[in-house]
This record gives C-alpha cells, structure tokens and sequence, in this order.
C-alpha cells in the first residue's frame, strides 16, 4: 500500500503539471482538488436554433474551463456530450478520452446541430444511453448530468428526468438567457433547487458561474455525507464522528444543557487516516466551524484544533489556536511555497465560542460568535492535499493541556456560513434576535441553560 501511495501521488503530481502544460493555451487553469473523483460526468448541451453559431462556441469554451477540474482518465473522470435539437446527438462517448488535452480537442471539434428543442428527449437518450455505455459501472462513485439550454423545451421534461433520479444520476440545470422557465429548470434538476439549478443573463456572461458550476460539481465529487441542520441536509464532515471523538474522550454538559461536549487532553490520540476522513480531498471552498471551550492554561496555549498532515508529516491544512498571542492561524497549501499562512487577532475567554472560518480560494474570513473578526486575501493559489497522511484533532505544541469541543464540522457549501448561527451559546442567544424572539421567557427557563 505503501508504493502504491508513493506511485499515486508522483502520477498525479506528473498529471497536473503535464495537464497544465498542454491546455494554458486553451483556458485559464484553475487547480482544484476534484482531479481525482471517480465520475461519471456527461454534458447535455443546447444545439438548437436559439443559441445560434456564437454562442455555441462560447458554451463550448464554458464546458472546456469546467473540466479543467477534473483528472481525465480511466481511473478518475470519465466525459461524455451531448448536443441536442431535434433529436440529440452523441458527440463524444464515455471514456473515449483518457486525457484533459484530448478531450479539450473534441469539445472545440464540436459542430453546431440547430433544430428545435427536444431537451426531455435528450435527457432520456443520456440516461438510456450515455450512461450505461460506461465501462466501470460497478466502480464509478458519482454519475452526474449537466443539462445546459437557453429555451422552455418543446417537450416533456419531467418523465425523463424523474427516470434520471430513479437511477441516481445527479442532475443540473443550468438555463442561459431570458427565455429559460424557472419551473421547468426544477423540474429538471435534482432537489434543492438552490443546489443544482444555475442560471447566467447570457451566453457571453456564462463564465460568471463557472466558479459556482465547479464547487458544486466537486461538492457532489468530494462531500458524499449530509449533516443534519435545522430543516435541511448539509453536505459535510461531521469530524466529532469521523474522527471518534465520542470513544476516545470524556463525555461533557456542553454550552445548554440540550447540548453535550467532550472533554480531551492534547495528549489524547485523536489520530486518524486522512484517507478515512477526506477521501477526495479537501472542496475548493468551505466552512470550518468549531464551537470549543478553553478552560485554565489552555487559553494561554498555543495548540492545533485541526490539521491535515502529508504522509511526511508536512502540515497542509491546519487551525492553530494561540492564547498567548491571542490569535488564530489557518494554514493552507500554497502553488510555490509549502506552505501559507493566515492570522487572525482572537481572544478566547473561559466561556463557550464558536470559531467558523469561510475559506474559498483565494480569501479567508474569520468570525466569533457571528461576528465577523477579519477577511483576509490568500497571495497564492491553493493546491490539492494529499490524502496519504494524518488527520489530526487538538494537538499541543509543548505539555499538555485540556479542550473541550461540543461542534467540529467542515461544511462543502460556502453559504453555510451565512446559515450557521452560534446561537448554542448563552451569550448569543441573549445579544442577538438571530437565534428567535423571545425564545427563553422565563428567568427559571433562563438559569437552566447557564452553565
């Protein structure tokens, strides 16, 4: 296992380099950490006579710059297209490309089809057809549609994208223009709406969610798990969980008395594999949320909360909390450095605080107890990590000392940040209408949630 990790990553390292080499002429590359999701990945993309020649070629530049993403091979993403009028046309199959610059060289090879639109039947023949063509079925992890028009279609669309979902393929609607029906995009694509349904003013402004069509394509690819939260599912790491948190410390009363806690010493191995925790990788953005406790000399320590080790033990990804400095650092991977850095001014008293960190990737913004602290820009671009090391939770530089963590959650979609309240805590609940009007109406109710 060993070499084969060794092998695995000078490959995709080889890859990258030799990727990026051969399309810079073609986009602006943007390194992501989706290169190695196993997908099954096909586009179904408007031909009709609405989207006219120009057009087409910039959605065809559009399909080039979001596949830049991925790792083109047999072992991790697999491409298809489809251009449909009429009747849709299979332009390039499944796997017949085992290289990002190749199937660049198809899709700008694409002609335009014109005709009326048949988007309904297109979205059948993919599902019939496209996908079960796939020479991996029994091994491919996601198997995702994305369905691109500028036109209401002049068929039924519910039926075949009912079947899509029957046969869990994940579907994305992304409508181009005025002329797009919102509720037929619903139809279209899976739930919710908010998730998997993108709309652009035009074909020339289409490349303005290029960004959001790659996080939410990678957040498919790397963030399988659901969090429950309030009325919805986020996609996530629940880490309290992943990393056992719950077997290998001490039970606690946590910051309300609905709310339990663990109790752990820098000296607890709270260790897992990498592999076990991200096992695509880190999401391009996301949100850390930590709600912790700093008791005694802990708020004088310096100690990582969480930090994501390379297989030589190189820290790639960490949240480090510093009491003498009264700060907070995160650390990320850097395009020429080894490393970067990101500090926060953050003082922790002896009560319960949640620390959540917005990281996309170029910016990290920093917040306390839903207060903004700071928004600060990264100076270079991030690389991928790579998922042969160490996770690790509340590791101490020096002796020992206690933490105690009641939320340890990576969240996918960026706009958790938004939705994420730190209303567990007292003190927030009392200062802020966020967490509900009225919500403790009484002095006893009141007493009975201090800690």
């Amino acid at each position: 296992m060993e070499s084969f990790d060794i092998v695995h990553d000078h490959i995709l390292f080889l890859r990258c380099v030799c990727a990026c080499v051969c399309v810079c002429m073609y986009i602006n590359v943007s390194m992501t950490v989706c290169v190695t999701a196993v997908n099954d990945l096909v586009y179904i993309i408007d031909g009709s006579w609405s989207v006219g020649h120009s057009d087409f070629k910039k959605a065809k530049s559009w399909l080039v710059n979001i596949t830049s993403g991925f790792d083109i091979s047999s072992h991790y993403s697999q491409v298809a297209v489809v251009q449909y009028s009429d009747t849709p046309r299979l332009e390039i199959p499944l796997g017949k490309h085992h290289g990002g610059p190749d199937l660049i060289q198809a899709i700008e090879g694409i002609s335009y089809l014109g005709g009326n639109t048949q988007t309904g039947r297109a979205i059948k023949f993919a599902v019939d057809h496209v996908f079960p063509s796939s020479q991996r079925t029994s091994t491919v992890k996601n198997r995702i549609a994305v369905v691109v028009t500028d036109g209401k279609s002049q068929d039924d669309v519910v039926d075949a994208s009912v079947e899509a979902r029957a046969q869990g393929v994940i579907v994305f609607a992304v409508g181009v223009g005025t002329e797009i029906t919102t509720s037929e995009l619903m139809s279209i694509a899976n739930k919710p709406g908010g998730t998997y349904v993108l709309y652009a003013e035009d074909y020339a402004n289409i490349d303005r969610i290029r960004d959001s069509m790659e996080q939410r394509l990678c957040e498919e690819s790397v963030c399988p798990t659901r969090i429950p939260v309030a009325s919805r599912d986020e996609k996530g790491f629940e880490l309290m969980l992943g990393m056992n948190i719950h077997q290998k410390t001490k039970k606690i009363q946590g910051s309300l008395v609905s709310e339990t806690a663990f109790s752990l010493t820098t000296s607890t191995d709270i260790t897992e594999n990498t592999r076990e925790i991200f096992p695509e990788g880190l999401p391009p953005s996301y949100v850390f949320v930590a709600t912790v406790r700093l008791k005694g000399s802990a708020k004088q320590d310096k100690f990582d909360l969480l930090r994501i080790l390379s297989k030589d033990g190189v820290t790639q990804a960490a949240v480090t909390l510093n009491g003498a400095d009264k700060s907070v650092t995160f650390t990320t991977t850097s395009t020429t450095n080894e490393k970067q850095l990101v500090t926060f001014n953050v003082f922790f008293d002896e009560g319960w605080h949640q620390l959540k960190l917005l990281v996309r990737p170029r910016q990290v913004t920093g917040f306390l107890d839903d207060e903004e602290i700071q928004e600060v820009a990264l100076l270079e671009p991030v690389e991928p990590i790579y998922i042969n090391g160490k996770t690790q939770v509340a590791k101490k530089f020096g002796a020992e000392t206690t933490v105690e963590i009641q939320k340890l959650r990576l969240y996918c979609d960026p706009h958790q940040s938004e939705r994420e309240t730190a209303c567990e805590i007292y003190s927030v609940v009392r200062h802020t209408l966020q967490c509900g009007e009225n919500l403790f109406t009484s002095p006893t109710t009141l007493n009975s949630l201090l800690i």
